[in-house]
C-alpha cells in the first residue's frame, strides 16, 4: 500500500498538473466508490481545484466548501485521463474539469477497496481524516516520548497505528526498525531514552529518503522499486553488517529485520505464537 512519502509526492504531482481546473462533473463509474452519501458531489461542479494535498496516506482534493478525500488502497492510482472512454478499465470514478483531461481513479484486480468520500466544511473532523494521529514526520521527539511511555505495544505496530502517526505502513515499518537497530518486537514501554533518540531520527530520515526518491519517479512506483534496506530482502546479506536478512511470514504480510543489526543477534521463530524478543 502506498505509504506518506509515496502518496505526498502523488499530490504534489497532481497538483502541477490540475490546479485551477474547474470541475466539470464527478461521475462514481463503480458502485462501491463512493464510501459516503452525506455530501452531494454535485456542490462540488463549477468550483476550482484549490489544492490536492495529502493526510498520512489518504489524498485530499479540495474544491471550495467540497473536498473529495481518496484512499488509494493496496493499487489504486489518480491518473489524467485524456480519452474519457464510457468504460474505462480499472475505472473507478472520474473528476471531469472544464477544457482539461480529466482526473481518473483507477485500481486493478476485483476486490474495489479504493473509495471516494465526499465532505464539507473541514475534512480534516470528518471521516476518514477525523481520528488520524499526527503525519509520522511532523511528530516531534518529545511527542514520539509520550507516545512509547504511554503504550505497551510492539514498536512494529505502533509505527503502523494510523491513529498513533499517520502514514506509516509495512515496509517503512520495517526500514525503520532497521534504522534504529530496534526489534521490530520490542516492547514500546521498554525502550530507553537512546532507543527513543534512534527511533525519532529513523523515522525522519526513512520518510525523508523515500520522499526524495520518490520526486525522481516520473510517477508512483511498486513497492518492489522503492528503497528499502530490510522489505522484501529475505535472504539478502544486510547492507550495514552483511549478515543475512530474515523474516517473520504473516498470512498477508511479513516483518523483515537484521538479527545482528536488530536483535543481538537472535532469530526469531517464524510463527506468530513465537515469544518474540523483548
Amino acid at each position: 500500500m502506498p505509504e506518506l512519502p509515496e502518496v505526498r509526492v502523488h499530490a504534489e504531482r497532481l497538483e502541477q498538473l490540475f490546479a485551477a481546473a474547474t470541475l466539470e462533473q464527478f461521475d462514481p463509474i463503480t458502485f462501491t466508490a463512493l464510501k459516503t452519501a452525506t455530501i452531494d458531489p454535485l456542490r462540488a461542479v463549477g468550483h476550482s481545484i484549490e489544492a490536492i494535498r495529502s493526510r498520512g496516506k489518504l489524498l485530499v482534493l479540495g474544491l471550495g466548501e467540497v473536498s473529495f478525500v481518496v484512499h488509494l488502497m493496496q493499487g489504486g492510482r489518480l491518473v489524467p485521463d485524456a480519452r474519457m472512454t464510457a468504460r474505462p478499465r480499472n475505472g473507478i470514478a472520474r473528476w471531469r474539469f472544464v477544457d482539461r483531461d480529466a482526473l481518473l481513479l483507477t485500481e486493478p484486480g476485483k476486490e474495489r477497496k479504493a473509495g471516494v468520500w465526499v465532505v464539507g466544511g473541514d475534512p480534516l473532523a470528518q471521516a476518514p481524516l477525523a481520528g488520524l494521529g499526527p503525519d509520522a514526520d511532523t511528530v516531534n521527539r518529545t511527542r514520539l516520548a509520550a507516545m512509547v511511555g504511554s503504550t505497551k505495544v510492539r514498536v512494529h505496530g505502533l509505527l503502523r497505528d494510523q491513529r498513533q502517526l499517520a502514514g506509516i505502513g509495512r515496509r517503512l515499518a520495517n526500514e525503520i526498525c532497521h534504522a534504529a537497530r530496534i526489534s521490530p518486537f520490542a516492547i514500546t514501554a521498554k525502550l530507553d531514552e537512546d532507543g527513543i533518540d534512534r527511533l525519532h531520527a529513523a523515522i525522519s530520515s526513512c520518510i525523508a529518503t523515500s520522499i526524495d526518491f520518490e520526486r525522481t519517479q516520473p510517477e508512483m512506483v511498486g513497492s518492489a522499486q522503492r528503497p528499502a534496506e530490510v522489505h522484501h530482502r529475505t535472504g539478502e546479506p544486510c547492507g550495514i553488517c552483511g549478515d543475512t536478512i530474515r523474516e517473520i511470514a504473516y498470512t498477508t504480510y511479513t516483518v523483515n529485520y537484521c538479527p545482528t543489526c536488530q536483535t543481538g543477534g537472535r532469530i526469531l521463530a517464524d510463527n506468530t505464537t513465537s515469544k518474540f524478543l523483548k
